[in-house]
C-alpha cells in the first residue's frame, strides 16, 4: 500500500496547514505507515485511495490524517535532567517566592501521558504539601489523549524510565497492564490542543515543558509558536525544550539558563521583542 509522490506531497500540505508539522523529504514511509491503518479502518483498498477522499474534502477523514501523522513519542521521566532541575532547584525556588502560589505546569504534546504523570509523580514523592497543583496536558491527537486519560500502560511502557519504586507504590496490576492509581491520575488535566493554533485556552503557567515539538516544525513555525508560549509564561516561569533544540535565532526574549544539569530558558522582561 506505497503511497505515490503526488499524493505524498498533498498530504504534508495538508498536515503542515493544520499542523505547522513539516513532513521532510524521504518521509514517504512514515505515511505509508501511519496511513495504511487509517486506510483499512475506512474500508479504502489503498492510500492513494484514501487520498483521493481527502482531497474530496472529508473534514473528518483530514483530522484524522493530521493526528495520525504527530509523532507520540515519549517516556516516563525522559531525559531525566528537567526533572532533577525542577526537584533541586525549580520548585523550591517558585515556593520560596511564594509559598501559598498554585503551581502550574504544562506539558505541551503530551502523547500517551508519560511525562505529564512524571510530573505529577514528582510533586506526589517530594512535594506533597503543595496545594491544588495544576498540571495540563495537551495533544492534538483525541485518541492518544483518551489513552492517556486512563492511565493505563503496558509492561514495555512502564519499564522505560518509570523507578521500581514508583511502580510499586502508586500503580496496581491490570491484567498484562499497569493501572495508575486515581490519586496520582487526577492532578493532570488533559486536553486537546492544535499547538499550530491559538493557546487561549491554555492559563498562565510557571514551568513549560515543550520538548522535542519544535524539531517537527519549520522556522517560521517555531518563532510563531515560541511568541505564543511566551504570553502564557509566568514572569519568571521556565520553558524546557527537547536536548536539540533552542530559541536561539528565533527569538531573542528567552535567556538560556542552565539549571542542575539541564538547559531551560526563561524570558528576559528587558527584551520583548520577537525576530
Amino acid at each position: 500500500m506505497g503511497v505515490s509522490a503526488a499524493d505524498f506531497d498533498y498530504v504534508r500540505e495538508v498536515v503542515q496547514a493544520d499542523s505547522a508539522l513539516a513532513l521532510a523529504d524521504g518521509k514517504e514511509y512514515l505515511v505509508e505507515t501511519r496511513l495504511a491503518p487509517l486506510a483499512a479502518s475506512a474500508g479504502l483498498a489503498t492510500i492513494g485511495d484514501l487520498v483521493a477522499k481527502l482531497r474530496s474534502g472529508a473534514a473528518d477523514l483530514r483530522r484524522a490524517v493530521v493526528e495520525a501523522l504527530a509523532t507520540h513519542e515519549t517516556q516516563f521521566f525522559r531525559d531525566m535532567h528537567p526533572f532533577e532541575a525542577l526537584r533541586t532547584e525549580v520548585i523550591p525556588a517558585l515556593l520560596r517566592e511564594d509559598p501559598t502560589r498554585r503551581l502550574t505546569l504544562w506539558s505541551a504534546a503530551a502523547s500517551g501521558g508519560q511525562e505529564a504523570y512524571s510530573l505529577a509523580l514528582l510533586l506526589r514523592e517530594h512535594f506533597p504539601d503543595i496545594s491544588s497543583p495544576t498540571i495540563l496536558a495537551t495533544d492534538i491527537s483525541r485518541a492518544v489523549l483518551a489513552q492517556a486519560e486512563a492511565g493505563r500502560f503496558s509492561q514495555l511502557e512502564v519499564n522505560r524510565g518509570l523507578p521500581a519504586s514508583l511502580l510499586v507504590k502508586h500503580f496496581d496490576r491490570a491484567g498484562l497492564e499497569w493501572q495508575l492509581r486515581d490519586d496520582v491520575r487526577r492532578m493532570v488535566t488533559f486536553r486537546q490542543l492544535n499547538l499550530a493554533g491559538p493557546l487561549t485556552a491554555v492559563p498562565r503557567m510557571d514551568v513549560i515543558f515543550l520538548r522535542n515539538v519544535l524539531i517537527y516544525f519549520n522556522t517560521e513555525a517555531k518563532k510563531a509558536l515560541l511568541e505564543r508560549v511566551g504570553e502564557v509564561l509566568r514572569p519568571g516561569g521556565l520553558l524546557f525544550l527537547g536536548s536539540a533544540e533552542t530559541t536561539y535565532g528565533l527569538d531573542d526574549r528567552y535567556e538560556r539558563l542552565e539549571v542542575a544539569k539541564s538547559i531551560c530558558y526563561r524570558l528576559d522582561p528587558n527584551r520583548r521583542d520577537v525576530p
